[in-house]
């Protein structure tokens, strides 16, 4: 969790691999777009800052978070050349239990992409108990979950590339 003091949208931008040949996919949920289209700009702009062309970045919707599990699947196989895929979403706790059974969906359903697939599955989701969290965390205080994830995605893209080795 991001406290004080702790910049989601930091890194050492020497420490990363060239990343000028990954292609990588993005899965954006629609569901509080306000949070969800500042995590895909944080990690749209992180990954053209690390060399990735936008030609080499292919961006879905989908409807909600709990969808990013189909439409990971669906991109994974229609594009099996990506080097990676980032799951965007952001899930508000409301008043009712559906907040508990979304996340616990969408977790599990991105952990079981990356145990059943070849191609990294970055978790991007949002987690928050409201929307002045998700917006801390979404470009705000905090910095953005999407750089965080973007950064992920090229160091597991790289880590793929050299187990092929």
């Amino acid at each position: 969790m991001a406290t004080e003091g702790n910049n989601l949208s930091d890194y050492d931008k020497d420490k990363l691999p060239d990343a000028s040949d990954f292609r990588i996919g993005i899965v954006v949920s629609e569901w509080n777009d306000k949070i969800t289209e500042g995590l895909y700009d944080g990690a749209y702009n992180a990954l053209i800052e690390n060399n990735v062309t936008p030609k080499k970045i292919v961006r879905w919707n989908v409807p909600g978070s709990f969808e990013l599990i189909y439409g990971c699947k669906k991109m994974q196989e229609t594009f099996d050349m990506l080097d990676a895929i980032i799951a965007i979403g952001s899930v508000i706790e409301g008043e009712t239990k559906h907040f508990d059974f979304v996340c616990q969906g969408v977790t599990q359903g991105i952990k079981d992409l990356n145990i059943q697939t070849d191609t990294p599955i970055i978790f991007c989701v949002l987690t928050d108990q409201n929307m002045q969290q998700a917006i801390d965390r979404s470009g705000g205080k905090h910095g953005n979950k999407g750089t965080e994830a973007a950064i992920a995605a090229i160091k597991m893209a790289k880590l793929r590339q050299d187990a092929k080795y």
